[in-house]
């Protein structure tokens, strides 16, 4: 089994959708991925929270083999806090407060042992800080990168230097649109693989419609895991960044079709997020439970 690093924001998020608001509950891209990845593979986190963080996620986080040596708490301080609301469609949202607080001065600090880290997740902080953690590594086996909208208006060139240095590179349809200036999300992953040359895969978050994952050889589409119902699609993709990654570190096999199933196992993992608000549908899980969906799944798509 391959060691997992994520480096990554954490989170207080207040959140309204159609169905119920909650406030102060935990969140984080960082949070929602180390979770997600966990069903699969023990994880290694590096991130900043303020004392305002409840200790008891922490807690709740090493029973699941998370490593949160690299989770600074600054005493005095608070944490970086969201606060959003969902359209009917729960596709749209509105971001309602923003305060960065302690992730406007995070500076990652990876204790000696997590620079061996077989696989690397950079989620969507700085793509300058990225650039920081990259050099801090001792040559990672697979490197996976995320980004959001705002670093793509305001520092293309940097993200454009991380996808480079990513073996995956997982983006939103309308973020990969934005960074490309096609209409087409096809043709902007064409784009893309062509001038990321290097890139193993590029995987695109389609939403409600599921993920679409190429090699620039092969194509893939993949329906989300199917629900009567959706509670908060909040670190809906970093649920699904934390199950792809968790099922490749324990299989060791980077090759394009196993990261086909690595998609089918990070939709599932993106399905038990949606399920509950923050990240109380990750909390409990049945390893079987989700090889059983995996069956399922194959059935719902095979023809």
């Amino acid at each position: 089994m391959k060691k997992i690093l994520v480096v990554g924001s954490v989170g207080i998020d207040d959140i309204e959708t159609p169905s119920g608001k909650v406030e102060g509950v935990p969140g984080g891209s960082a949070v929602y991925f180390s979770l997600a990845a966990s069903m699969f593979s023990a994880v290694n986190i590096v991130g900043v929270a303020g004392s305002d963080f409840p200790r008891d996620i922490i807690d709740f986080m090493q029973t699941r083999g998370i490593d949160t040596k690299g989770l600074e708490i600054v005493d005095g301080q608070k944490t970086f806090r969201w606060s959003g609301r969902y359209h009917d469609d729960m596709d749209n949202r509105d971001t309602l407060l923003t305060e960065l607080n302690v992730l406007e001065t995070f500076k990652p600090k990876l204790p000696e042992e997590y620079k061996n880290s077989e696989i690397l997740f950079l989620a969507n902080i700085k793509p300058d800080l990225q650039l920081e953690v990259l050099d801090m590594l001792n040559r990672p086996e697979l490197v996976i990168s995320d980004t959001m909208n705002f670093w793509i208006y305001n520092d293309p060139s940097k993200v454009a230097q991380v996808i480079r240095k990513s073996d995956v590179f997982i983006i939103n349809d309308s973020e990969l649109l934005l960074m490309t200036g096609e209409n087409n999300f096809l043709a902007a992953a064409d784009r893309i693989l062509e001038e990321c040359s290097l890139l193993k895969a590029l995987i695109v978050k389609l939403g409600k419609f599921g993920i679409y994952a190429t090699d620039g050889k092969e194509e893939f589409f993949l329906p989300a895991f199917p629900l009567r119902q959706v509670a908060d699609p909040t670190g809906a993709g970093d649920s699904f960044a934390g199950g792809f990654a968790g099922y490749l570190a324990k299989s060791g096999d980077f090759t394009f079709q196993n990261m086909k199933t690595a998609c089918v196992y990070g939709s599932i993992t993106a399905s038990y997020s949606v399920n509950d608000f923050s990240i109380e549908g990750l909390k409990d899980f049945d390893v079987e439970d989700i090889h059983e969906e995996f069956e399922q799944f194959k059935k719902l798509t095979s023809f």
